[in-house]
């Protein structure tokens, strides 16, 4: 019963093979060799972009750094929301490898940033001042933080509101395979079409050992974006291992069929926590996350009997009827036995 995190899943066998298969003979270093260019190419068609620059990284931390970095000056502020990946997870990293650019929260509803919030917190910059951050760009969270979805008409709004400011739109998709399966729509309508201008699309939580691409739809920006992933480190000697993960992780759909995968499960453990009379869900689950609060006597029987997951809160302090929040997140493979096992557990207490 292990629903910590995808991120504690294992890699898909396809994955695995990829890398094995990349393993013979020897390869030009740094990204220069036929596979790198093969995956990428691969990424290309997957979002309809065949003039999109593509840098595989290995982490998604670095990813969403890089690009940010490469979309943000020292002196701007990054527009995002209080519970961003980017806000919550990232140590700062977006500011250190910016160079100092400051993370500026906008408001935001169960995770998805406020259109109007946006347009004041853009509208608010003047660019007179030197005494205050200047207007930087916009990152959004797809699956949010908090396991809820921008429709592709949310994104059409913000997206249109920062370029009618002149800023350019990151969006952070860790789960962006979850959110194209929750939302039945192509690569392309969740990014260039909906106004998106660079994406971080994640492999590392959907089966892959670990490797992100950073996709960068305005080709000017392409040598800035080398040029940081190199100061940074993130440029592998033998990159090709990363693109094998990528082009096996795209090859024959895999991608969607581990996220439909990840995200039927969420689902049916989402429904098997509504049903609890005690279960109180805290966001709408619309992909493979769930936030839920449950007594902690509740927890300490799933805890003691094996169930793994996010706990906000101790076990040890406080009332057993205190309700506690918990984090539960199903990867590609959790299996139909351990949701079972979890729904007899739960429904005995």
């Amino acid at each position: 019963m292990f629903f910590a995190s995808d991120n504690t899943g294992p890699a898909h066998p396809k994955v695995l093979d990829a890398i094995v298969s990349a393993n013979a003979g020897y390869a030009p270093s740094y990204g220069r060799d036929p596979l790198t260019e093969d995956a990428a190419d691969m990424v290309r068609d997957v979002f309809e972009a065949p003039d999109a620059s593509i840098h595989f990284v290995a982490t998604g931390t670095a990813a969403n750094s890089l690009i940010l970095a490469s979309l943000a000056t020292p002196f701007d502020a990054i527009h995002c929301t209080a519970c961003a990946h980017i806000t919550e997870d990232e140590c700062n990293a977006p500011e250190f490898f910016s160079g100092g650019a400051k993370l500026r929260h906008v408001q935001d509803e169960h995770g998805l940033m406020d259109p109007a919030a946006l347009a004041s917190a853009l509208g608010s910059h003047d660019p007179r001042s030197i005494m205050v951050p200047q207007k930087g760009p916009v990152s959004l969270t797809q699956v949010t933080e908090t396991g809820t979805l921008y429709t592709l008409d949310h994104l059409r709004t913000l997206t249109d509101i920062a370029h009618s400011h002149g800023v350019k739109v990151h969006l952070d998709g860790a789960r962006f395979a979850n959110a194209i399966a929750a939302l039945g729509c192509s690569p392309a309508e969740m990014t260039w079409k909906a106004g998106i201008d660079a994406v971080s699309f994640g492999g590392t939580k959907n089966g892959c050992l670990g490797v992100e691409a950073c996709v960068i739809f305005d080709p000017s920006l392409s040598r800035e974006m080398e040029l940081h992933r190199k100061r940074a480190g993130h440029l592998f000697s033998k990159h090709r291992f990363l693109a094998a993960q990528m082009k096996g992780y795209l090859s024959d759909g895999l991608w969607r069929d581990l996220a439909q995968r990840a995200n039927a499960a969420g689902q049916r453990l989402a429904a098997i926590l509504r049903a609890h009379p005690e279960a109180r869900l805290l966001h709408e689950p619309q992909a493979n996350m769930i936030f839920v609060s449950l007594p902690r006597r509740i927890h300490k029987v799933l805890i003691a009997a094996g169930a793994n997951y996010d706990l906000h809160g101790s076990l040890k302090t406080g009332s057993d009827e205190d309700h506690i929040t918990a984090r539960f997140v199903c990867d590609w493979s959790a299996t139909e036995a351990a949701i079972n096992e979890f729904a007899t557990l739960l429904s005995s207490r």
